[in-house]
């Protein structure tokens, strides 16, 4: 099975007025910068749970 790409690398290609939108430079994915974060957090504490 494919594993989920962790974003390694990323590069912002948007902004607006409060938003900023990055994609991944491995798996071509844009999202959110803010949705970035979050899923930085939730590995961190994810990790340190078991």
């Amino acid at each position: 099975m494919d594993k989920p790409c962790k974003h390694p690398r990323v590069r912002v290609v948007a902004r607006d007025e409060d938003s900023e939108f990055v994609e991944c430079l491995e798996c071509a994915e844009v999202f959110e910068a803010s949705e970035f974060k979050d899923m930085a957090i939730e590995e961190r504490t994810g990790s340190n749970e078991a």
